[in-house]
This record gives structure tokens, C-alpha cells and sequence, in this order.
């Protein structure tokens, strides 16, 4: 019955050892992304705190603000989450100080037991006369033997006592210290709600004035996606007739006018490329995107309506682009206002690097993965650096969010 309660024990022991473990692992993965949602967030706010407040930029205020409580709010989620497991550890590290303070009671038992237990045998008779009266040399060595198992074993509990009492003060400072992080990550949690709420308040007041103004701010976001629609089309036909040319230096003829006949080089390029779907890393060192891909409600004035044939990816003024991968410069178009698009052909897959203020490569350049192209172009009314990212395979462009690693 005692060696059933022990092997019970010893499971009991095991099991909590190994979730306490697992449990560890979980919340380091979820402290290394609170840890890097902080550092977006001071980032995004260095980013957008030197919006020049003007009429004409309340659509971008509006936009800044909306970024800047979404990536509040995922740090927020990323503290909610560390905490629950925080306290999932606090529980189980509870637990386990329980059963070792349960251990350690019984092991002080058990060797006080053994000390009593000597004291009487060595009050009772002495160790020699215990020998000495031993039938025969066989007993008498059986008898050594076990006074000296007897002084390892009473030796080993007392080093065993000495391991627990260790152990115990250990799990008891790392409880302390738990406890102490959890308030800390409460107390941030409690700042960031604060702060989300005053910014959404200033928001809505934002809003108001947006209201008020509604048709003219329509205009505004028709313009500027009539000038994309337009560079998107000058792009797309600077891919067609790439492609055209390409198939007849080549010499072979296609059933689809829009796709490239691929030398076997450019095949090996292709597949190299395909095989780094997401894992392709950013056109920027630093930045967030700020439009993602495809037909979407304005961010701000949900009646309208915006089509992004790429990304636009907010980063630091002098920021500079830099290829996602190795190729040759297909092109490099001038646009509006003298800012310039960089077109890198991969196989037969495009990537196009918009509003740059000056380009270092030239139509014709092989490039290597991650070399710098150029200077992406800052409103000076906005104070804004945005980089349009598109990303196409032939001459229809694919979301770049599922080949650029973590966008």
C-alpha cells in the first residue's frame, strides 16, 4: 500500500514537472511577442508623431491613428495572453512548492525517526557488543555491512533534506518574482486601455470633422486612386511588352501573350523564387504596412471604395528600397512628379518598387537579394514615407502579404 502511494506521488511529481515545463515554453513564446508588439508600437508612434496637423492631411491623422490603436490594441491582446499563462504558471509553481513542502515533511519524518531509532539502538547496546555477538564471521560481516547501509542511507536523507529545502526557497523566490511580473504586466495593461481610450476619442472627433466634409474627402480618394489606376497601367504595360520582347528574342511562340517562354536559366531563377514563398524578405529594413492588397472600404470614409494592386509599407524618411530577391532591373519608369517605379524580373515573376525619389540601378542590372535600389520619395505636406510594393507572376500581380516573410 505505501509503495502504491509512493509510485502515485512520484507520477503526480512527474506530470506537474513536465507541464510546469510546457507551460514555461508557451509563455516564453507568447513574452518574446509581447516584446516585439512594444517595439512596433514605439516604432509606429515615432512614425506617425510628426503628422503636420492641416486640413488637407486629416484623412492621413485619422489613418495614423487608426494604425496606431490597432498595434496598441495587439499589445494589449499580447499582454492579456502572457498574463493568462502567467497565471496558469503561478498556479502550477503553487502546486508544486505544495508537494515539495508535503516531501520535504515527510523525509524530516523519516529521518527524525531514524535518529530516534539509533539513539535507542546505541543507548540499548553498543555498536561493538552488536558485533561482537554475532554467532559466527558470516553475521558479523552481514552485520557491519548493514551498520555501514544504515550511516549512507541516514547521510543520504539528511543531503536529500538539505536538496528539498533548496529546491523549495528556489520555487518560492520564482513564485515571488511571477507574482511581481503579473502585476507589472496588469498595471501596462491597464495604461495601454487608458491610452486606447483617449485615442479613440480623439478619433471619433476626427471623424466629425471628416463627416462634415464627406463628398470632398471622396474627390480627394477618387484623385489619388485614378493616379494609381494610371501608374498601375503604365506598370502593367511595361510588363506586356517586357514579356513581348522576351518571347521573341527567344524566338518561340506562346498560346498566352502574357506570360514569358522561359530560358532554362530563368526557369532555375523562377523556381528559386517560388520556393522562398514566404520566406522573401522585406522591400524595407524597417516599416509596417499601411494598405494591403486588393479591392477594400477606405480605411477612413467607408462609402469609398480603393483597389491596391500591391502594398503601401510606411517606413522612416530616407528609407530606401531594396530588392526581395535576386534578378535582373527590367525597367525603371519616370511617374507623376518625377518619382520613379523599379521593375525586377525573377524568372517570370515581376516585383515593382513605386514611389522613389532617386533609383541607383539601371534597366539591365543583375541585383542581389536585399540590395538597395533607391530612396523612397517623403510628402512634404504629409511628412510621409511610403513605399508601393506589387509583386506579379506574369502580368497578374499576387497578394505580396503570402510571399514576404511575417507581413
Amino acid at each position: 500500500m505505501q509503495f502504491k502511494l509512493k509510485y502515485i506521488i512520484f507520477l503526480f511529481t512527474l506530470l506537474l514537472s513536465v507541464q510546469i515545463s510546457a507551460q514555461k515554453t508557451k509563455r516564453q513564446v507568447l513574452e518574446a511577442r509581447r516584446v516585439q508588439n512594444q517595439k512596433d508600437q514605439i516604432y509606429i508612434n515615432a512614425l506617425l508623431s510628426n503628422t503636420k496637423r492641416k486640413e488637407q492631411n486629416l484623412l492621413g491623422d485619422l489613418s495614423d491613428l487608426k494604425d496606431k490603436i490597432k498595434t496598441r490594441q495587439n499589445l494589449i491582446t499580447a499582454i492579456t495572453n502572457e498574463t493568462k499563462e502567467l497565471g496558469n504558471e503561478i498556479y502550477l509553481n503553487q502546486l508544486e512548492i505544495n508537494q515539495n513542502k508535503r516531501d520535504l515533511k515527510a523525509l524530516k519524518k523519516e529521518y527524525a525517526d531514524m535518529i530516534f531509532q539509533s539513539y535507542k539502538s546505541k543507548s540499548q547496546n553498543n555498536r561493538i557488543m552488536f558485533l561482537l555477538s554475532s554467532e559466527n564471521f558470516y553475521q558479523g560481516y552481514k552485520r557491519f555491512q548493514y551498520m555501514k547501509q544504515y550511516t549512507s542511507f541516514r547521510k543520504k536523507q539528511g543531503e536529500e533534506i538539505q536538496i528539498k529545502t533548496v529546491k523549495l526557497q528556489e520555487l518560492t523566490d520564482t513564485l515571488s518574482a511571477k507574482k511581481e511580473l503579473k502585476q507589472t504586466l496588469l498595471s501596462e495593461e491597464k495604461k495601454e486601455k487608458n491610452a486606447v481610450e483617449k485615442e479613440k476619442r480623439q478619433q471619433e472627433n476626427l471623424l466629425t470633422q471628416v463627416k462634415k466634409k464627406e463628398n470632398k474627402y471622396k474627390k480627394q480618394i477618387r484623385k489619388f486612386q485614378k493616379e494609381e489606376a494610371r501608374i498601375d497601367a503604365l506598370i502593367d504595360k511595361a510588363i506586356r511588352n517586357a514579356i513581348a520582347a522576351s518571347n521573341k528574342k527567344t524566338g518561340k511562340k506562346t498560346s498566352k501573350s502574357a506570360v514569358f517562354t522561359l530560358t532554362a536559366e530563368a526557369k532555375i531563377l523562377a523556381s528559386k523564387f517560388t520556393s522562398n514563398k514566404g520566406k522573401l524578405p522585406w522591400p524595407v529594413e524597417k516599416g509596417y504596412v499601411s494598405t494591403y492588397y486588393g479591392k477594400q472600404p477606405h480605411p477612413i470614409v467607408k462609402t469609398a471604395t480603393i483597389q491596391s494592386n500591391g502594398v503601401r509599407i510606411t517606413t522612416n524618411r530616407g528609407s530606401k528600397a531594396r530588392a526581395v530577391f535576386e534578378g535582373t532591373v527590367l525597367a525603371v519608369q519616370v511617374m507623376t512628379g518625377n518619382k520613379k517605379a523599379v521593375l525586377i524580373q525573377h524568372g517570370n515573376y515581376i516585383t515593382v518598387y513605386k514611389n522613389l525619389e532617386n533609383v541607383i540601378v539601371n534597366t539591365g542590372d543583375k541585383v542581389k537579394t536585399k540590395q538597395l535600389i533607391g530612396t523612397i520619395f517623403t510628402d512634404k505636406i504629409t511628412d510621409k514615407t511610403i513605399l508601393g510594393f506589387v509583386l506579379s507572376k506574369n502580368a497578374t500581380t499576387e497578394d505580396p502579404k503570402s510571399w514576404i516573410y511575417k507581413m
